[in-house]
């Protein structure tokens, strides 16, 4: 990935501590943990314990990159070359901006949960029912 590429990330030259302070003061932590699922944003939370819990556990910090990235900066999705890389390596189109923040409710994530699962078990039983003919 270019160098232009990765200055146009929302996350280069990103800290942790500045992603969480942003996610928290925007959503607040019941939200976080209703979208995320993190323990960190549920029992006694606080900034310096959710770095302390994300430095030790990398496929937590790329979750909640992901969530800054796709859903509080409302990046486009990656393309299918960059699925294996993590979230700061991902490079977006030259010009690429991020959009305002997806408003988000304890309410909604729920709602927005069960919507996707509700298509995942669609898709599935499409999927076996078209292996059958």
């Amino acid at each position: 990935m270019s160098v232009e590429e990765q200055q146009n990330s929302p996350l280069h030259g990103l800290s942790a501590e500045t992603m969480v302070t942003e996610l928290v003061e925007f959503y607040g932590w019941d939200v976080l943990y209703a979208a995320l699922r993190l323990k960190c944003f549920r029992m006694n939370p606080s900034i310096a314990s959710c770095l302390t819990f994300l430095k030790k556990t990398e496929w937590a910090k790329f979750k909640v990159e992901d969530f800054y990235l796709y859903r509080f900066k409302r990046m486009p999705k990656m393309g299918e070359d960059q699925l294996e890389l993590n979230p700061r390596e991902r490079g977006f189109p030259i010009g690429m901006v991020p959009r305002d923040p997806l408003p988000l409710t304890v309410e909604l994530v729920e709602e927005l949960r069960a919507e996707a699962e509700e298509n995942y078990k669609a898709m599935m039983a499409e999927r076996r029912s078209g292996s059958r003919y």
